[in-house]
């Protein structure tokens, strides 16, 4: 894989550099072919003209053998044409090929015209009159090939050199990208086999950069996401095996004892129906979270008065709370009208007002109060209860989190909050919790007092 990536790089470099030159010339020949072509002809002009007037200076008697030194010292081809058109040929190199020039050229020429050659004609030349000897002749120059070869083949080198440079160039930069791959491809195979302890150590800020903290930023998550898991696991477990163990233990009791008092009887059948609702408290709690979190319920909205709904909860929990002789303020305005899932709803106040009745002292108070602002609703439950220390303030959300332990014996089971806080999340709300040790706990709930819009 990393071989076929190194090859796709050069090999879509090359094409990419061959395209380009490909376009390159022939966007070059089309734009600059006409002063290309008419800077040939001042330079062929300009050493014709000097053939003619060196002829003239020295009037040679030997005229083929003038022309081949010229033809060697000005390294053009001549093709040397009479009135009668005759034509004689120097050239420059043996295996130049002769031009077949068109006779109205050579016309032009012979009555005195300069001739340039045009797009008709299938190669560049130019052709001047020349006098000799009382006749005028018509000179025609051609460039030489061994110049045209030279060029073409340092043009060629210098292409083929700059695609092996960019080439080894390319795959030197395809290296420097892919090795983060390679890189990042192992660490994702350790991380599939459940090794999160892997870390990336690509300290780049281009994009590789950023996908390998990306990978970092996850294999933390994913780590953390573990953790939760087995606490979890492990927590359901303890939950569940505390119960299991009593009501194993005191059914046993109750089988193996003969004969038994009836207070003590009715002792042991009264531990193994509470611990068997405990069970059952924790299942409903798990199965309650799992729809949450699974969203296989969705919320059904509905119009209702909060305030009734809240009364509600009180008298239904005044039994709870007068067992303690807790005190219940309540400042709750009437046609407080909301839109929201009622029964969600309910299982939140009666979460609430549960947590505040099992740690406030007897003879505390709990207040709850309800303010309305714009679209929303603030709900306030505040305790005089023993309060929560600030570092378990951050995790009372967590599923399974007890701050005091002996809520073990007390029925709890550390889901409540948790399950308050999906429903409040899900109602596109929010939750928190201010304590202070010894001095109670507030818990203040914002909720939109309409659904919000989704679009």
């Amino acid at each position: 894989m990393t071989r076929s990536l190194y090859v796709r790089v050069v090999l879509t470099f090359l094409a990419a550099m061959s395209v380009g030159l490909v376009v390159s010339v022939l966007a070059g020949l089309a734009l600059f072919e006409e002063k290309i072509d008419r800077i040939g002809h001042n330079d062929m002009i300009a050493a014709g003209e000097e053939i003619v007037r060196v002829y003239e200076q020295t009037s040679p008697a030997n005229l083929d053998r003038f022309m081949q030194s010229m033809v060697q010292l000005t390294s053009y081809s001549v093709q040397l044409y009479s009135s009668s058109g005759a034509m004689k040929s120097f050239k420059f190199r043996p295996d130049t090929d002769e031009l077949a020039i068109s006779q109205e050229a050579i016309r032009k020429v012979v009555e005195g015209a300069i001739y340039r050659s045009t797009s008709k004609d299938k190669r560049t030349f130019v052709g001047l009159p020349f006098p000799i000897g009382g006749e005028r002749q018509a000179l025609f120059l051609l460039p030489s090939s061994r110049n045209e070869s030279t060029l073409t083949h340092l043009m060629l080198t210098i292409l083929l050199l700059v695609l092996l440079t960019g080439s080894i160039c390319i795959l030197v930069a395809a290296i420097y990208v892919v090795n983060p791959i390679k890189r990042l491809t192992a660490a994702t195979k350790r991380l599939a086999k459940g090794d999160f302890d892997v870390e990336l150590g690509v300290k780049r800020k281009d994009e590789l950069g950023a996908l390998a903290r990306s990978f970092n930023e996850m294999a933390v998550d994913l780590k953390q996401l573990e953790q939760m898991r087995q606490d979890f696991v492990s927590n359901v477990s303890h939950e569940i095996q505390s119960p299991l163990t009593s009501i194993s233990g005191f059914a046993k009791a109750l089988k193996d004892i003969h004969p038994i008092a009836e207070d003590e009887r009715v002792q042991y059948l009264d531990i193994i129906l509470t611990e068997s609702g405990r069970l059952s408290r924790l299942s409903d709690n798990l199965l309650k979270l799992a729809s949450l979190d699974s969203n296989h319920h969705p919320l059904e909205y509905a119009a209702f008065n909060l305030d009734e709904q809240i009364r509600q909860v009180v008298v239904n929990c005044e039994p709870l709370w007068s067992e303690k002789n807790i005190r219940i303020d309540l400042d709750v305005p009437q046609a407080m009208e909301i839109t929201a899932d009622r029964d969600q709803l309910n299982q939140v106040w009666t979460n609430l007002l549960g947590n505040g009745i099992k740690f406030t002292p007897e003879g505390g108070s709990i207040t709850i109060q309800i303010r309305s602002r714009m679209d929303e609703y603030t709900v306030t439950v505040s305790d005089s209860g023993i309060g929560i220390a600030p570092e378990q303030l951050g995790r009372v959300f967590e599923r399974f989190y007890k701050t005091d332990r002996s809520r073990s014996r007390s029925g709890g089971n550390g889901l409540g909050l948790a399950i308050v806080n999906k429903i409040v999340a899900l109602h596109q709300g929010s939750i928190r919790i201010e304590s202070k040790v010894g001095q109670g706990t507030k818990v203040v709930v914002h909720l939109p007092a309409t659904p919000p819009v989704k679009i």
